[in-house]
């Protein structure tokens, strides 16, 4: 009988943990970032380098203090995609991360297919918005855009302990 309630106990146990990481994982850490105006969405222009606010509407995103590539958010933009590709740098290898599913709006393999395909177009938002990480927006040709945080060249290697590379900026004290 002491046997059933150990193992009882275990299995009780091991639920609940269960439970409360998948919760911590999938709900607790996010937040929701409020719009605060036209620097919701930047791109990097081809001719500044610099980042610039992109005109848009129905912005909705997340984001977590626990990682810095937990961000992810949507947005609708009226520039026309052609114009962008004029005007804004593309981003070479965009790899849209999977949002929580209560997040709706975003869905990262549909916006990764896209971008695969050629129907969606990857720009740099931000370089080195945090070290290491950089902002990566995706227009598609009906306005729809998203944008996610994605660990760029540098912070691969800085990340993984090794030396910065020749051509990365330096190092943050922490």
């Amino acid at each position: 009988m002491i046997g059933k309630i150990i193992a009882g106990t275990i299995v009780a146990v091991a639920l609940m943990a269960g439970f409360a990481m998948y919760y911590l994982q999938v709900y607790a850490y996010y937040d929701d970032v409020l719009p605060s105006g036209p620097d919701d969405v930047m791109l990097t222009s081809l001719e500044t380098g610099m980042a610039e606010p992109l005109a848009h509407g129905a912005f909705q995103a997340i984001d977590s203090t626990s990682s810095p590539i937990r961000y992810r958010a949507c947005f609708m933009t009226d520039v026309p995609l052609d114009t962008l590709k004029e005007t804004y740098t593309t981003f070479a290898h965009p790899e849209p991360l999977v949002a929580p599913g209560w997040f709706n709006c975003f869905d990262a393999k549909a916006i990764g297919k896209a971008l695969e395909d050629g129907e969606a177009v990857a720009f740099m938002g931000t370089e080195n918005l945090k070290y290491g990480i950089d902002r990566v927006v995706a227009v598609f040709p009906d306005g729809r855009g998203y944008a996610w945080h994605q660990i760029n060249a540098c912070g691969e290697v800085v990340f993984d302990g090794k030396p910065v590379p020749e051509g990365c900026p330096p190092k943050p004290e922490r």
